[in-house]
């Protein structure tokens, strides 16, 4: 067996993996693959294609994409979505026009697509996280490591569970989040925006001098790293015996994960609060269907405004309630994962933009979600459904008037000119 791979600075002052004292060839690569293939799915397999293609030496060079088989019709012809992308380069369905690395591999195969990956990212709408993971059971390294870009919660009337912490006891493994101010067409165009991404370097694994597992570093995108302020958040427990990742590989830590992600129009900052982070991306979903109820009814930016802090406010509050020894509520004031991200989610994103829509229309957000989003999913809706039966599970809805408002609105029992009242002390 190698010993383990150390730390070098390549030209430029870019970091790479070295040769251990005595070794006569070079670590072991990661395979990376996506699961998903929507939007946002698609535009995450580009961004890491092109860093496995410009970093042969941390990863293989092809990126996996699982594709949920369809037909699309092309020239009057139907064809197989997987097939298309593998020769267009393009998803026609998902993000038309935008040209996809040839790295990219669209896989119909869900099994096929994680054979021999070491790093997984999901991105899927998390209704189908259950499903997904099943089939997954059984197909996956027993130390590969997760990255999840799904936003959004698990919730039964007894437990909330972090998506990326169901995906980590179903399958076995470690899961880090990302989560930020992204727009997926914006990102598909290479406009530039930031986001974060959660990820505690599980003890057992191969580490750097440059992370450890209570130290956050914030990484840009020539490569360097600084101390960061919020590393004192802690993973919640976790029923999970993980398996290290085997010292033959490149050391997967907060510098290889962002030499995965990071590209000159996507900045990363690399953190280890994963409860701030995935509740920032999942919760901000529920107030930013609140603000597009209020501009879909006419009321200004100073009204949006006010729907916004409050929603923050019960945000940091089910933290503090919910995961209080696992959250550092910094996270959610400093990083793209928190403010950021909820003040793009309630300006331009779906779930503001088409809740905005149902108003002006005068029809449910359900049925704007049938007919506008070609077969895709606002996730605000079920991430309101599911946090308002836990709120009323635990006899706790009282404080939190404007996640419950957002549900008995998408309910038709609570009118939108009702919101005003919530701020009534």
């Amino acid at each position: 067996m190698e010993a383990p791979a150390a730390r070098s600075e390549g030209p430029a002052g870019e970091s790479g993996p070295a040769l251990a004292p005595g070794s006569t060839s070079s670590a072991r690569k990661h395979k990376v693959c996506v699961i998903g293939s929507g939007n946002w799915g698609t535009t995450v397999a580009k961004l890491v294609a092109e860093n496995t293609g410009e970093h042969p030496e941390l990863f293989e060079r092809d990126v996996q994409m699982w594709v949920y088989e369809e037909q699309v019709e092309l020239d009057g012809q139907k064809h197989k979505l997987t097939e298309v992308i593998n020769t267009r380069h393009e998803n026609v369905k998902y993000l038309g026009g935008i040209t996809l690395p040839p790295n990219v591999i669209a896989n119909p195969s869900l099994q096929d697509t994680v054979k021999d990956a070491s790093i997984i990212i999901f991105n899927f709408p998390h209704e189908f996280i259950s499903n997904i993971c099943k089939q997954l059971q059984g197909h996956v390294l027993p130390y590969a490591r997760g990255i999840s870009c799904i936003k959004g919660v698990t919730v039964t009337d007894d437990k909330i569970e972090l998506i990326c912490e169901y995906i980590g006891e179903t399958l076995g493994i470690y899961c880090g989040a990302l989560s930020g101010a992204n727009i997926a067409s914006e990102i598909a165009n290479e406009e530039w925006c930031e986001t974060t991404i959660a990820y505690n370097v599980p003890e057992g694994d191969v580490q750097t001098a440059t992370t450890t597992t209570t130290t956050t570093t914030t990484t840009t995108t020539n490569g360097t790293s600084s101390p960061a302020t919020n590393g004192t958040a802690k993973t919640p427990p976790s029923k999970t015996t993980l398996v290290p990742v085997p010292q033959t590989y490149v050391p997967l830590d907060h510098t290889t994960i962002s030499s995965l992600f990071s590209r000159p129009y996507f900045t990363v900052s690399m953190v280890s609060d994963v409860v701030g982070v995935s509740l920032g991306g999942a919760l901000k979903n529920i107030v930013a269907l609140a603000c597009g109820f209020v501009e879909g009814n006419g009321w200004n930016q100073t009204a949006k405004t006010a729907v916004m802090r409050r929603g923050m406010l019960e945000i940091i509050a089910f933290a503090r309630a919910f995961f209080p020894d696992a959250i550092d509520p910094k996270t959610l004031w400093e990083e793209s994962a928190g403010w950021g991200d909820m003040i793009v989610s309630c300006t331009s994103a779906r779930n503001w933009r088409y809740s905005k829509m149902a108003v002006e229309r005068g029809v449910s957000v359900q049925e704007i979600e049938r007919t506008e989003l070609n077969g895709q999913k606002l996730q605000g809706i079920s991430t309101t459904r599911e946090v308002a039966s836990f709120l009323r599970a635990k006899g706790v809805e009282e404080q939190y008037p404007l996640f419950m408002a957002v549900d008995g609105i998408l309910d038709q029992k609570v009118k939108v000119e009702d919101i005003p009242k919530l701020f009534r002390k």
